[in-house]
C-alpha cells in the first residue's frame, strides 16, 4: 500500500482544504494511505501585528516547504495566494484544484452593502489590496487591522460593541466554512479585483518525487492552472509579492484567456488597470506582457513607494 503525509497547517480553512485533498486523492487511488502532519508557519504565530508589517514571504507557507524539503512530510496543501512566486526549483504544484469563487465579500452586522455603509465606516482588513481598492471606491471609509481565523473575524465583525462596521474577507473561504450565510455582499470585480491566485487550492511536493506527482495528476483542473498562471506571471513580473496592492483575476473562454490586471496607491487615488487576452498556451507571456503595461504606466514607482514604506 503506497502512503504520503500531507503537511497542513491548523486552522480550520487550512484543515478544510487538506482534508479536501485527501478526500479527493483516496477517491482517485483508493488503496492510498494518508496521513495529515500538522505545522504552525510564521503567520500563524505573529497574531500582534498586520501581515503587511511583519515583514519577509512565505509567511503561511515557509515551514511547510522545509518541512518538505527534509522529507519530513510529501505534500503541502496551501491557499494558492499565499504562495509566492518565486517557488524554489526543488518544488512543483503537482496539483492545482478546480477553484472555488475568486471574489471578496463584504460582512457587515447592520447587513449593508458596500454603498450603504455610513459616511466614515471603518472597515476590518489587513490586505493592503482590499484597503487600497475600498478607499478608490469610497474615500470616507476608514480601514483598521484585522486578523485571526474565519470564526474570529466574523466574530469580531458581529461584535455590536466592536470597532467594525464590516470587514473583507474571502467568498470561497466563507463558502468552505459554511458560513456563506454572513456574507452581506459579493463585491464586483468593478470595485474589489481579486488576489492572483485567490479561491485556489494548491498541492506542493518535492520537484523530483514522479511517483507523488503522478498521483496528483488525477486532481490538477487545467482551466484553474491556465487562469492563475496568467494571474500569477502578472505578480512575478512586478515583483511584487502577496503583501503589496496588486490584483489580478482571469477567465478563460473557450481557447481565449482574458486577464485583468490592477495596481494601487495605498490611499487608493492612484490606480493602474490593464486589460489583455491571449491563447491558453500564452498564459505566462499574457501575464509579463500585462505587468510591462503597468508598469510603462507607472507602477514600479508606485509599488516603489509602497515598499518604502513597509518592512523588510
Amino acid at each position: 500500500m503506497t502512503s504520503l503525509r500531507i503537511g497542513t497547517r491548523r486552522s480550520q480553512l487550512a484543515l478544510w482544504q487538506t482534508h479536501h485533498v485527501r478526500e479527493l486523492l483516496q477517491t482517485a487511488h483508493p488503496d492510498l494511505a494518508i496521513d495529515l502532519v500538522h505545522m504552525t508557519t510564521t503567520g500563524d504565530r505573529i497574531l500582534n501585528k498586520p501581515l503587511p508589517e511583519i515583514g519577509g514571504k512565505g509567511l503561511f507557507t515557509q515551514e511547510l516547504e522545509q518541512a518538505l524539503s527534509a522529507g519530513e512530510i510529501d505534500l503541502a496543501v496551501h491557499s494558492l495566494k499565499d504562495l509566492p512566486t518565486d517557488m524554489p526549483s526543488e518544488f512543483a504544484l503537482g496539483a492545482i484544484l478546480a477553484r472555488a469563487n475568486s471574489f471578496d465579500a463584504l460582512v457587515s452586522r447592520a447587513g449593508h452593502t458596500l454603498e450603504m455603509l455610513p459616511q466614515g465606516a471603518t472597515i476590518g482588513t489587513s490586505s493592503l489590496r482590499r484597503r487600497a481598492q475600498l478607499l478608490a471606491h469610497r474615500p470616507d471609509l476608514h480601514t483598521a487591522t484585522l486578523r485571526g481565523n474565519v470564526d474570529t473575524r466574523l466574530r469580531k465583525a458581529h461584535d455590536p460593541d466592536g470597532p467594525y462596521d464590516a470587514i473583507v474577507l474571502a467568498v470561497a473561504g466563507l463558502a468552505r466554512l459554511q458560513q456563506a450565510d454572513a456574507i452581506s455582499e459579493v463585491l464586483s470585480t468593478d470595485v474589489m479585483l481579486p488576489a492572483p491566485g485567490q479561491g485556489a487550492v494548491a498541492v506542493q511536493c518535492r520537484a523530483d518525487d514522479a511517483a507523488t506527482r503522478a498521483l496528483l495528476a488525477a486532481l490538477d483542473d487545467h482551466a484553474t492552472r491556465v487562469t492563475v498562471t496568467a494571474e500569477r506571471a502578472f505578480l512575478q513580473r512586478l515583483e511584487a509579492g502577496c503583501r503589496l496592492p496588486v490584483s489580478a483575476y482571469a477567465t478563460l473562454d473557450n481557447d481565449l484567456l482574458h486577464l485583468t490586471g490592477r495596481v494601487s496607491s495605498l490611499d487608493g487615488v492612484r490606480t493602474i488597470t490593464v486589460h489583455g487576452a491571449a491563447s491558453v498556451p500564452s498564459a505566462y507571456e499574457l501575464g509579463v506582457r500585462l505587468a510591462e503595461d503597468a508598469l510603462a504606466q507607472g507602477a514600479d514607482v508606485l509599488l516603489a513607494e509602497i515598499r518604502g514604506e513597509l518592512p523588510t
